[in-house]
């Protein structure tokens, strides 16, 4: 069996992977690999649509998953395809490994930490709705990794399904020609099957289990057979302008071109990675058309790991390739130590039978179980224990995971989302710069909403305090913090969605009860002027440890500061920026052990601001180290301390000066509605939200105008059957004629506008919204605050 693809994202049993497959997966349990053999991986990313029908979604597993018809939670699945059933004669079965992630912007997080460690995407878009626009922002994020991306146009046996408008969408709204490869078959206004462009066959048809016997019966005629010669031709022909070799072959054989040339071709353009093509194909997972042959095309089409560019791993604030971080070292006394496996850790989950699974992906080495793992996150080594694939509801034990592979890693105590494993030949700790590699390190979002918590006991609150660890390691962009003087505890997130979330995980998966207060925005601290210097020394016993440390800290406002001040390793966090500055004279030994606890000292600090308690925003943080009084033996919390001291004298000397201003998120929001309903949103965006309309597109006339990049007029796609019958299916269905909102609104005019909008639009309305910045609140909003 040839392994070839992980799988990044949303399969589900009834509505996206038949369930045929997924029982078939149960069945054929992963084999161990054997490092040494040729391995074929790809790890694959389906970005779907935000509702889920059935609510029985395999990678859906939480309660609140179901209850509301999302995706919350990353996971990941392992199958093999294909299955034994559709396995041709000499033909290899390959390990897909499947990440489900989610889509709506509170979980924007969540979702980026999956797309770096990703070989491939299948971008799902709704048939009926049409490129929305949280598509465009995950697509983005596809693109700036360059992660090679195949389109399914899904839902197409809805009313009101346009399989033409969604191909229009594709090239306006995404940035790249789309490259029909299917086109549905409709019989009336009904969807029946789907017709493989390339090969002019039907490779899926409504109501049968898509066996070659049975499509064979489908014989193309008329004008869907015309049509399938058109769009070949069209194919091609996309294919020649981006493709040399193609195009070679196109001038001895004309459009006769063999089907095995064109997909290889398809192979080599996706491979890039640009988005400049990407292969659409058709169907319904509801109805399980088109979802065997949209696998099929994962297999033809996307890469596997050892098609993609060497990654770059950071090493202090520079980027460079791999393999030249981690070559074999000169001969040596005593050489350093020598890299033998590196992982990413993309998910962490709290399993009730299993405790917590770090989930990691493999790229350099082979990652064995039973190893003493360096976190060059946390800069410390941490055992772990089992190692396993899961696969639906089954996981497979294995020994080790070879490079491309995913698994599931038990015994880690302190990994988080974004953390970068390294193992060595040795068991000491690394003294160089191989201590620091990390892959892609998170950037983790300001957070905008905060809800207090009260335990309701002593017991209790050791219990929510467990929780809220466990829960911050799974998702990094929810931050707690305890008030030791009202022993109150504060969780901050991304929106109003996401702490909903958290509170359902607390409560029903922890079991941890409070007393939960009201959902706030998270206004954020900010300095006017720079501060002095200030200088602290922190002395005396901490965990058994007497030490003394010394530092200086110089606090400035970051849209003050000229880039030349940065210095080269600099630490961005929270809307700060940390730099750690070490003297010219004489040599500091660990330095970077000792920037790590000088920073977090600083951060430690910034999560308080001296005016209400809100965090600390757009800071720029110069602490300098002070080698007269630190020495080699300083405990590491002397040096936490001595930053953290630092800091928190200078923003109280600030803040006595009135120097401490406060900073209000404020949202980017799209507003799709009736054009009826269009004039009473604006008004109330404007009086009542106290937020200003960007832009207003109608989305049926202006699709023309949307890219500057390509005319809808070069766009390929097949008419839907509907369209020379009747005037608009629109008005067959009574479909309202829709206008696209762009709005900039105060994010606390926006904790219930959802509920609100639904009196204005009828419930007919869709809204999504994602951080734009922080600005300044001044006048009496300020006063009020």
């Amino acid at each position: 069996m040839e392994p070839h693809a992980s799988v990044a994202s949303g399969f589900r049993a009834m509505q996206l992977l038949p369930e045929t497959l997924v029982l078939n997966a149960r069945e054929c349990p992963l084999k161990k690999t054997n490092a040494a053999s040729n391995h074929l991986l790809c790890t694959l990313w389906l970005i779907r649509a935000l509702d889920v029908d059935q609510g029985d979604t395999v990678t859906d597993f939480l309660p609140m998953e179901r209850q509301r018809g999302i995706t919350i939670q990353s996971a990941a699945i392992t199958f093999n395809w294909p299955t034994k059933e559709r396995l041709k004669s000499g033909g290899q079965q390959h390990i897909v490994n499947l990440i489900d992630t989610p889509g709506h912007v509170d979980f924007r997080f969540e979702l980026d930490r999956c797309v770096p460690i990703l070989d491939g995407v299948i971008c799902v878009i709704d048939g009926v709705e049409g490129v929305e626009a949280h598509t465009e922002r995950v697509c983005a994020s596809a693109h700036e990794f360059k992660v090679p991306r195949i389109i399914f146009v899904n839902k197409l046996d809805r009313d009101g399904a346009s399989f033409k408008k969604s191909v229009q969408d594709i090239g306006l709204k995404l940035n790249g020609m789309p490259l029909v490869c299917q086109i549905p078959w409709w019989e009336k206004d009904t969807l029946r099957g789907v017709v493989d462009v390339i090969s002019r066959t039907v490779v899926s048809w409504m109501g049968t289990k898509d066996t070659p016997e049975e499509l064979s019966t489908k014989v193309l005629e008329g004008r869907m057979k015309d049509e399938v010669e058109r769009a070949r031709e069209r194919l091609i022909e996309q294919l020649c302008e981006k493709d040399d070799e193609l195009m070679e072959l196109w001038t001895v054989h004309g459009n006769d071109l063999p089907d095995n040339a064109i997909k290889q071709s398809i192979r080599r353009v996706v491979k890039r990675g640009d988005g400049s093509l990407m292969p659409v194909f058709a169907g319904s997972s509801l109805k399980n058309t088109g979802v065997t042959a949209l696998l099929d095309a994962v297999i033809d089409y996307l890469p596997s790991p050892t098609d993609r560019p060497e990654l770059e791993a950071r090493v202090g604030r520079t980027y460079r390739p791999l393999s030249q971080i981690i070559q074999a070292p000169k001969p040596s006394k005593k050489p350093p130590p020598r890299v033998e496996a590196l992982a990413s850790v993309f998910k962490v989950v709290h399993d009730p039978r299993r405790g917590i699974l770090t989930f990691v992906r493999v790229y350099h080495g082979i990652l064995k179980k039973n190893t003493r793992m360096w976190n060059t996150n946390l800069q410390q080594f941490e055992s772990s224990l089992n190692m396993m694939q899961i696969s639906g509801g089954n996981t497979t034990e294995i020994s080790h995971l070879a490079p491309g592979q995913i698994g599931a890693i038990t015994g880690l105590k302190a990994a988080r989302t974004g953390d970068t494993l390294l193992t060595f030949n040795t068991n000491s700790i690394p003294q160089t710069e191989l201590a620091t590699i990390q892959v892609r390190p998170p950037e983790i979002p300001p957070a905008v909403a905060f809800i207090v918590l009260d335990a309701f006991s002593v017991t209790g609150a050791k219990i929510l305090e467990t929780a809220l660890e466990n829960l911050s390691r799974e998702d990094p962009s929810l931050r707690w913090f305890k008030d030791e003087k009202t022993e109150q505890y504060t969780l901050s997130g991304m929106g109003t969605l996401h702490l909903e979330v958290a509170r359902d995980r607390l409560e029903n998966h922890y079991k941890a009860d409070a007393y939960w207060g009201k959902i706030s925005v998270d206004y954020k601290e900010c300095l006017i002027a720079p501060t002095a210097p200030q200088q602290a020394v922190f002395e005396g016993v901490v965990a058994g440890k007497s030490g003394k440390a010394a530092c200086s800290v110089l606090i400035e406002p970051l849209q003050e500061v000229d880039s030349d001040k940065l210095l080269e390793h600099h630490i961005e966090r929270d809307g700060n920026i940390i730099q750690i500055v070490f003297p010219k004279e004489g040599s500091v030994p660990n330095k970077e052990e000792i920037r790590q606890h000088l920073t977090n000292g600083v951060i430690a600090a910034l999560a308080r601001g001296p005016r209400r308690g809100s965090p600390m925003h757009q800071c720029l943080v110069t602490v300098t180290y002070d080698p007269s009084i630190n020495s080699s033996s300083t405990p590491s919390s002397h040096l936490v301390g001595a930053a953290n001291k630092a800091v928190r004298s200078a923003l109280k000397e600030a803040h006595q000066q009135g120097m401490i201003g406060i900073l209000e998120p404020v949202m980017k929001v799209t507003i799709v509605c009736p054009e009826v309903s269009a004039g009473a949103v604006q008004h109330d965006i404007h009086t009542a939200r106290g937020g200003h309309v960007l832009e207003v597109r109608d989305l049926q006339e202006n699709q023309a105008q949307e890219s500057d990049l390509i005319n809808i007029s070069d766009i390929y796609a097949p008419p839907d059957p509907y369209e020379f019958q009747t005037t608009l299916r629109e008005t067959q269905k009574g479909r309202l004629r829709m206008l696209e909102i762009t709005a900039r609104i105060p994010f606390a005019e926006m904790l219930d506008y959802d509920t609100q909008l639904r009196g204005k639009t009828q419930g007919r309305h869709t809204l999504a919204m994602a951080l734009d910045t922080f600005e300044k609140v001044t006048g009496q909003r300020e006063k009020d605050l």
